[in-house]
């Protein structure tokens, strides 16, 4: 059997998908530095150094537990550290990743109440708040939101989901995915009150998959304490006893740590609010061009969208799947397909990670041409739309 061979192709590739997000050259450079001895004193500074830097940008004074593995982990790792078997969560589900989280939940053990959406918002804070004045004997023990919707492009408002946490006077812990959205939309885990933050590499961090993050507070780590869900491998405990002094219980993904190190730099060097501020202007223009071409933004509600990646609805009768293997065979270039419900039915464009105006406008040029060739009815000019919009607002 033949090894698989990827056919050349002049030019970079353009991995547009809403994560993994290309991994720029400097953070490649990082991860090509010799293995460490993870056991050595060299690592224990590099543990410490690497832990305080990812506390910022969770913007948190709390723990952050770094795991070997992908967003999937940070998922039950967050579960199985604050529940016990038969325990209730409140979820809300705004998109495939919502869906599988619940369904992991319920594998657990867990017994989940869902909150259905239409996938074309974000969370419902109005019903979680009516959910939670309801539970007058505090059967519920967590509200699980994703911030930043992969699958629909849906950004969920944190801090009006703890405000109405706040406001029912409710116990719940507030257990928030932001796999994709850490350091791409803006995020406070301390000032929104969140409890647990789940977390990847692989997104605005610009890493390869391979780490995943627990960020923590005081009322997580006391809920830790009692909670009754099996767990070894994901046990927050040994972690933090061993981070305390930079190290790890088991073998860490050293050069992936060494990457992570550098990523950090980067972000602190543009300023954690700058990131915020691209990735938002880069959204506006992507969402300007959509509507040129007279298609459709998956996301209705204005105050929900994704500054990560625009989802976008085909006509009736029209292949997304179609659309994004002639974009991939004629211009290099890869979008997000559509998830559950969305399959074939519309693509995603993502707009994370290590990007500026001139990829945003390679890519948006790319979407044109595909729509071009694959036939899709629209509106020559969409990639025009952006530029004029990035080039008003610098």
């Amino acid at each position: 059997m033949p090894y698989f061979e990827s056919k050349r192709q002049s030019g970079r590739h353009f991995l547009q998908i809403p994560g993994p997000s290309t991994v720029p050259d400097r953070i490649l450079r990082a991860i090509d530095n010799a293995t460490m001895d993870h056991r050595g004193p060299d690592f224990g500074l590099l543990g410490k150094q690497v832990l305080e830097k990812v506390q910022r940008i969770f913007q948190t004074t709390q723990p952050v537990v770094i795991f070997p593995a992908s967003g999937t982990g940070a998922w039950e790792a967050a579960l199985a550290n604050t529940l016990s078997p038969g325990d209730r969560v409140l979820m809300c589900e705004t998109g495939w990743f919502a869906h599988l989280w619940q369904e992991m939940a319920g594998k657990l053990g867990i017994v989940t109440d869902l909150i259905k959406t239409d996938w074309r918002r974000g969370a419902d804070v109005a019903q979680i708040a009516e959910r939670l004045a309801a539970d007058k004997g505090h059967a519920i023990k967590a509200v699980a939101v994703v911030h930043n919707e992969t699958s629909t492009g849906a950004t969920s408002r944190i801090a009006e989901v703890r405000a109405a946490i706040d406001a029912a006077g409710h116990p719940a812990l507030l257990l928030v995915d932001t796999i994709s959205g850490l350091a791409s939309a803006e995020y406070r885990h301390d000032a929104w009150g969140v409890d647990v933050t789940v977390s990847g590499s692989q997104k605005g961090l610009m890493l390869p998959p391979g780490l995943s993050f627990n960020a923590l507070s005081k009322k997580a780590l006391e809920a830790s304490k009692t909670a009754k869900l099996p767990r070894s491998y994901w046990d927050w405990g040994p972690m933090i006893a061993s981070n305390a002094t930079g190290y790890f219980p088991y073998t860490p993904a050293t050069n992936l740590l060494y990457g992570l190190d550098t990523a950090c730099d980067m972000i602190f060097e543009e300023g954690l609010e700058n990131v915020f501020a691209r990735h938002e202007r880069h959204a506006e223009a992507t969402r300007r061009a959509v509507r040129h071409w007279g298609l459709e933004v998956q996301v209705e509600d204005a105050r929900h969208y994704s500054p990560v990646l625009t989802c976008v609805r085909l006509p009736e009768g029209h292949s997304a799947n179609a659309l994004r293997a002639a974009i991939l065979e004629k211009f290099n270039m890869s979008l997000g397909n559509g998830l559950g419900q969305l399959n074939d039915r519309a693509f995603r464009i993502g707009h994370l990670g290590d990007m500026n105006d001139l990829t945003l406008m390679a890519t948006l040029s790319g979407v044109e041409m595909g729509l071009r060739v694959a036939a899709v009815p629209h509106a020559a000019g969409g990639a025009q739309a952006a530029m004029e919009f990035l080039t008003g607002n610098q």
